[in-house]
């Protein structure tokens, strides 16, 4: 589903990330793990399009996709939601699940200007879409009422129904349960393997949370000053010396 090869970022005199490689396979759910500034946001915006690679290749679903603008990125089936939750204050939980389309619309701007039949017609089906995604994730019942207004756990799902409703075959979440209390955080291991056996999708997330991590994750590599430093189990990422010396000596594990 997804390899990337050898990819560096360098920002100035600064290496963010340094010779990565690892793959993602289809339905998988694969964690990147690591402490803060240890190079997984850059790589997750490599990824999506937001940085371009020193070096290195990016793969999805066997097509090149290196140095691809974000939209492109969209385009070709992958999406991704943000550390701190970016919903649009103003707006409804329905309507920021149909931002989600944009990327997909089929009329033109003087059609939705002027309220051509087509214009209606999508908007009509993409609000239908958009509601069955909001069940799928439990939410439906909050479609109409402001997106902020609702718990932070279920801004996360708002955010992640976004992300669906550009129908991707690859889902990045960024530490989707930080904040999150012990039930949100249950709900949302629920609602990951239900995206993942459900829909289909394969996910690839950041945590700092190692129950969730051990909980939700098939394989997990931890990134250390840019460089990997394992990739494996979850279990053997618990025993392993030098994630425990770089990483895990430092956290509360047992709390998290």
């Amino acid at each position: 589903m997804l390899k990337i090869d050898k990819v560096t970022k360098q920002f100035g005199g600064v290496i963010a990330i340094k010779d990565v490689s690892f793959r993602v396979k289809p339905t998988e759910i694969f964690a990147l793990v690591g402490p803060n500034g240890a190079g997984k946001t850059t790589l997750f915006n490599i990824i999506t399009g937001a940085f371009k690679p020193t070096s290195g290749h990016i793969y999805f679903k066997d097509e090149e996709i290196t140095g691809l603008n974000p939209v492109k990125i969209v385009q070709r089936g992958i999406a991704r939601t943000f550390q701190n939750i970016r919903l649009f204050g103003s707006l409804s939980v329905l309507e920021n699940v149909l931002i989600g389309f944009e990327q997909s619309l089929e009329y033109t701007y003087f059609e939705a200007l002027l309220r051509f039949p087509r214009f209606f017609k999508q908007e009509r089906i993409h609000k239908e879409l958009a509601m069955e995604i909001l069940k799928f994730l439990g939410i439906d019942k909050y479609a109409a009422l402001n997106a902020k207004a609702l718990s932070y756990g279920n801004q996360r799902k708002v955010e992640i129904a976004r992300a669906l409703a550009t129908e991707p075959d690859l889902l990045l979440l960024d530490e989707p349960a930080a904040g999150m209390n012990p039930k949100e955080t249950d709900e949302l291991a629920d609602t990951i393997f239900k995206i993942r056996e459900e829909k289909e999708k394969t996910i690839l997330f950041i945590e700092h949370d190692m129950k969730f991590v051990q909980k939700i994750a098939d394989r997990v590599m931890v990134l250390d000053y840019g460089k990997t430093i394992f990739e494996g189990k979850p279990a053997d990422m618990m025993k392993d010396e030098k994630v425990i010396k770089a990483y895990l000596g430092d956290i509360d594990v047992e709390s998290k």
